[in-house]
């Protein structure tokens, strides 16, 4: 599938912070069907039993997957704050492995956003997937003193054109 655009990438979450010491440093694609996707890998200081990731990582992953999802039109002017989700683990989420994220937006009201996100291997089998419910509320309602621009300061250009699954 072809990529669109690239989003930004943050400061210091978890999940996508590139000054974050222990993140992930995940980066995310604007795909040409309205999702995002990221190719990331978990480590092995994110274990739960050996050799499979924390279900709460995974579960991390899903919440910034569908946070993501709500900026695949381009702009990252929507915010929100989880309010639910749900996640079920089909299948043991293992690191050092090649992974794919993607998220997709399925219900937009002028409220909240419900979104769908799924980590698949590189056989595009889902391990683990969730839907996500978000309140959208402007940044200054989520934090007063928080600077998006110097939140989201990393627009990282790469050579990544496609992401597809080994079929």
């Amino acid at each position: 599938m072809k990529v669109v655009s690239k989003q930004r990438n943050s400061r210091n979450c978890f999940i996508c912070g590139m000054d974050n010491k222990i993140g992930l440093h995940a980066q995310f694609y604007n795909m040409e069907d309205g999702s995002v996707m990221t190719l990331f890998r978990m480590r092995e200081d994110l274990q739960s039993f050996p050799e499979r990731t924390h279900g709460g990582i995974s579960a991390t992953m899903i919440d910034e997957l569908g946070l993501r999802a709500m900026w695949t039109g381009g702009t990252e002017d929507v915010y929100g704050v989880t309010t639910s989700f749900t996640v079920k683990f089909r299948k043991p989420v293992r690191y050092d492995e090649d992974l794919i994220g993607r998220g997709k937006v399925i219900k937009n009201t002028h409220m909240s956003i419900v979104t769908h996100a799924e980590i698949l291997n590189k056989k595009g089998e889902v391990l683990v997937e969730g839907d996500v419910t978000y309140l959208k509320l402007p940044v200054e309602k989520i934090n007063k003193n928080v600077d998006v621009a110097h939140e989201l300061p990393y627009l990282i250009e790469d050579d990544i054109k496609e992401i597809n699954f080994e079929n």
